[in-house]
């Protein structure tokens, strides 16, 4: 599988900001295939978990109204460059991915 996840993490003061980009169809199941009339099934990422030396430091829960190729940012205490930062999502479907980075 290709890697479906882009991500940056930066420190300053104390505080490491992360900035991430999933590509993702995140289908709801409610549109129509505009030639067949079918319903799309549905595909979409459920949980999306970071974690900053092993220890988790943000676990979301998501659902069918989150939009395509979703971007994910936040803050959070402590972290120095150097330091490692995990994030990984796992979809309705069973599939996911993760990517670890480096605090900058």
């Amino acid at each position: 599988m290709a890697k479906t996840i882009k991500i940056r993490a930066k420190s300053k003061d104390g505080i490491t900001t992360v900035k991430s980009l999933i590509t993702h169809p995140m289908e709801t199941g409610l549109r129509k295939n505009k030639k067949t009339g079918k319903l799309i099934p549905a595909h979409f990422i459920q949980e999306v978990v970071c974690k900053h030396n092993g220890k988790v430091v943000l676990n979301c829960e998501w659902g069918a109204s989150v939009s395509k190729n979703p971007y994910l940012a936040f803050k959070f205490k402590g972290g120095k460059k150097g330091d490692t930062v995990e994030l990984s999502w796992k979809d309705n479907k069973g599939q996911g991915d993760s990517i670890t980075a480096k605090i900058r």
